[in-house]
């Protein structure tokens, strides 16, 4: 689809919110807004906030008139290791930088009983390392052989205004244009220059933006009073390039949002207990930069060059919810995804390792007025790692685990 202007998008964006960096499925949100969040992510089917721009557009017609304004506090907690190296290049180096704030809005109305319009904001993920600096060669160089820190930091936001159908009692349809904002930065890659095809475009260039413009589309039905089935797909959204960084990633800087799609099913088993269930897919392989294989032996950089080696993944979630009177409804949830991460490419990602596969949710909404509610979220993130052989030799193993805590305030009018 056609970029759009890259300085009235980022103009747009920084006036909003601040940027934050926020990796989990590979570096997508496992929850977006605060309910789905408590929920283990489960939303696809669901219809309590105004945030179906990033869930299923379809979802925002059954919503009614609502805004929805929350943040999340985010610590993940980043480590990387190599050992047996026979040249003495070992050494580990934890990350430093551990909280963040996610930020997300949602605004619906309805146009009349069978349309609505509206618009989510939301971070659509990240990815963040800040290693120091002095860990290998008597302190003189960071753990992938550069000087200073090592690091790099990729934020991404999305506009996702939405209209929404119904076709009929029981069935919707919505879509949502993304129109996307992104930038990345990378520093303390100076061993890297010699591989790219653009050696002086590889790292320490400050901050690089991209801009580009995405779709998704949903699908919800209400089959009775207790049963919804939803589903949602988005394309990949091709982005402009990170120009300064066009001898890191393939392609010559670009750094494409991958495919995604979700099927959701919430059944209302009681009055006050209900349950939500989503299956999400996440093709990064088709990705470049992400998934090509860090081994390939290319420059970087080039049309096919390295990338991060980044498999697709599913992604199970489930929620269950419990109304204890009309004004406190508890939540808990718990997801699964696989490791997009394998033991090949646990070198290029000591910059960005996404290991995380579990995540248990709490959260709980209290209503106290008609037409207000203020909602909670905790999330933790078990601790996985990958281990693989190094690029440099020996053994090299990343290492990650997270909480988060949200909250957010839904007004009906």
């Amino acid at each position: 689809m056609k970029v759009i202007n890259k300085k009235l998008l980022a103009a747009a964006v920084l006036a909003t919110l601040p940027l934050s960096a926020f990796a989990t499925n590979g570096y997508f949100q496992h929850g977006y807004g605060i309910i789905a969040q408590g929920m283990g992510g489960a939303a696809t089917a669901m219809t309590k906030d105004a945030m179906g721009g990033a869930n299923n557009p379809a979802s925002m017609v059954w919503v009614g008139n609502r805004i929805d304004l929350g943040v999340t506090v985010f610590s993940p907690k980043r480590e990387a290791e190599r050992r047996d190296n026979a040249m003495g290049l070992n050494g580990s180096s934890e990350s430093g930088k551990n909280y963040f704030l996610l930020p997300g809005f949602g605004y619906n109305r309805l146009v009349n009983e069978k349309v609505s319009l509206g618009v989510t904001v939301y971070g659509n993920g990240g990815m963040d390392t800040h290693y120091a600096s002095g860990t290998l060669f008597g302190g003189n160089a960071n753990l992938l052989a550069g000087q200073g820190r090592l690091g790099v930091n990729l934020e991404q936001i999305v506009f996702a205004p939405t209209v929404a159908f119904k076709l009929g009692e029981h069935h919707s349809i919505g879509v949502s244009p993304l129109l996307t904002y992104q930038r990345f930065k990378a520093y303390g890659l100076s061993a890297f220059k010699g591989m790219s095809a653009s050696p002086n475009n590889v790292t320490d260039k400050g901050r690089d933006d991209s801009t580009g413009v995405g779709v998704r589309i949903g699908w919800l039905s209400k089959i009775n009073d207790s049963v919804s089935l939803g589903a949602s797909y988005s394309p990949q959204t091709r982005m402009s390039k990170f120009n300064d960084y066009k001898g890191l990633f393939a392609q010559q800087g670009r750094f494409d949002l991958p495919e995604n799609y979700s099927l959701g099913l919430a059944v209302a088993v009681t009055d006050t207990l209900s349950f939500a269930f989503d299956y999400q897919r996440i093709n990064y392989s088709n990705v470049r930069a992400v998934g090509n294989a860090s081994s390939i032996l290319a420059p970087l950089g080039s049309d096919n060059g390295p990338g991060f080696g980044w498999h697709d993944i599913n992604i199970y979630k489930a929620g269950v919810e419990y109304a204890v009177d009309t004004q406190l409804t508890l939540r808990a949830g718990y997801s699964h995804s696989d490791n997009p991460i394998h033991a090949d490419d646990v070198t290029f990602n000591i910059l960005a390792p996404g290991v995380i596969e579990d995540h248990a949710t709490l959260g709980a909404s209290w209503s106290y007025d008609n037409n207000s509610e203020l909602s909670v979220a905790y999330t933790h993130a078990f601790s996985n790692s990958v281990s693989g052989t190094s690029i440099f030799g020996g053994t090299e193993t990343i290492k990650m685990y997270q909480n988060s805590v949200g909250i957010s305030y839904g007004l009906r009018f």
